[in-house]
């Protein structure tokens, strides 16, 4: 971590003027993960760090209506960092919100807070920390209006197949500069598809991180004049972007998942932790894959793992523990999620299955993709939704996502996800024009 990294509001006062920062940008995210900002000069901060700033969340996808819409967005000093992509002189920072009521309660709309709650019942378990490392992909494009690529690269390709490299250069120096370290970056399968690798961290800061990271990717693509896009499946034919996820408990600072004495490696934490996350896939699928463009990437054929499954080797399952490995890695979620909500679901699965002690089955080597139907029935091998709308029915059903969220955030989800399905699923599109209308 950077040696000027803030802990407190006398950090942040001190940093504002060390650097000559003359703006502040306050950040949150509406229910969909979507990026919420606005501006305070630095003369208001002071009362800003005490009070936090007013604002009107009637406008805010998910928050409360005009008739009980004031809200009050609290800066967390540990989130301060200065944007690189703004100017030295008189520069500009940014701080994470939490949204609290007028009366000072943390806002049941906030998708900061029902991540702080799930943490908070890990932390009644007996465990201290929920360590998360995401992979997040995404596409470079020629401009905003199309998907021309800007090479025909594929996975690891380097030098003139990879003409996104320098800009891929830039935006690893960038999220190091805000506070954000990387493990890897290169070149992804598909045309002008890219990834940077973020490193494990807290829960809380890796959704921070992956907020960052999405405007980042965008911003220093804006400045060559391209379209860096974050969309699950943006090219027919091709791979679609997904965001690996990393997940790891600690208890009294160590690694709680491993047990070098099981035959699998994993401790009763780990297996049941693990067994969480495939019984209840199938209602959390509606948080990590959220758009109705999600479920076009969670097809056999093109990687992403659709079968609830787990394994040590095998990517085409959905859980993957690697040999020696201290950590579980998820392969389904996607970029476009709501990390907030995406990590809450996750770690209330698998406390649910650490709590309940769920069973582990057997891990599944074989290619998932080449079983029949009637083997995956036989083994009791259940698939993720096919589409938004049937992920969004069975998420409505579920208790646990009812729980994680709570009542008022639920409901909203449910609605807005439902209304998007609707709008999809009356659209009349060019395929159906070009497959029936000559023979119908």
């Amino acid at each position: 971590m950077p040696a000027d990294r803030p802990r407190t509001a006398d950090d942040v006062r001190a940093l504002v003027e060390e650097r000559n920062i003359r703006f502040i940008r306050f950040w949150f995210t509406d229910i969909l993960g979507q990026l919420k900002s606005f501006g305070v000069g630095r003369e208001k901060l002071d009362e800003a760090l005490e009070h936090g700033v007013s604002f009107d969340g009637s406008s805010i996808t998910g928050f409360n209506p005009v008739e009980e819409s004031d809200m009050v967005a609290m800066p967390d000093p540990e989130t301060f960092a200065v944007l690189p992509w703004r100017p030295d002189e008189q520069g500009v920072a940014r701080m994470f919100c939490d949204i609290r009521t007028p009366e000072g309660t943390p806002y049941e709309g906030d998708p900061r807070h029902v991540l702080r709650r799930a943490l908070q019942r890990m932390e009644a378990m007996d465990f201290d920390g929920f360590e998360v490392g995401v992979e997040p992909e995404y596409f470079l494009f020629r401009d905003r209006h199309g998907t021309k690529p800007l090479d025909e690269g594929g996975y690891f390709d380097l030098t003139t197949l990879d003409a996104g490299t320098d800009v891929r250069r830039e935006t690893v120096l960038a999220l190091e500069q805000l506070g954000i370290q990387v493990e890897t970056s290169h070149h992804e399968g598909g045309p002008s598809q890219h990834e940077i690798a973020l490193r494990a961290s807290h829960a809380l800061k890796a959704a921070d991180d992956v907020m960052t990271y999405r405007i980042t990717v965008k911003e220093y693509a804006i400045h060559e004049g391209w379209h860096a896009t974050f969309m699950p499946k943006p090219l027919e034919g091709e791979n679609g972007s997904g965001m690996h996820t990393h997940l790891q408990l600690t208890r009294g600072g160590v690694d709680a998942f491993t047990d070098e004495n099981d035959a699998y490696g994993l401790s009763a934490v780990g297996r049941g932790f693990i067994a969480g996350q495939l019984r209840h896939a199938r209602e959390l699928s509606a948080i990590f894959a959220q758009w109705v463009n999600s479920y076009k990437r969670l097809v056999p054929g093109f990687e992403a793992p659709v079968y609830v499954a787990w394994s040590r080797r095998n990517r085409s399952a959905l859980v993957r523990v690697p040999p020696r490995a201290s950590h579980m890695e998820l392969r389904c979620p996607d970029p476009a999620c709501n990390p907030y909500l995406t990590f809450a679901v996750l770690l209330q699965a698998g406390l649910e299955g650490i709590e309940k002690g769920y069973e582990l089955p057997e891990p599944m080597e074989k290619n998932l993709y080449h079983l029949s139907p009637d083997d995956r029935r036989r083994l009791g091998i259940e698939q993720l939704p096919e589409t938004l709308g049937e992920a969004v029915e069975i998420a409505s059903e579920s208790e646990l996502v009812l729980r994680t969220l709570g009542e008022h955030m639920f409901n909203r989800f449910i609605e807005i996800k439902r209304q998007e399905w609707e709008d999809y699923r009356v659209q009349v599109t060019r395929w159906e024009l070009d497959r029936y209308l000559p023979v119908l």
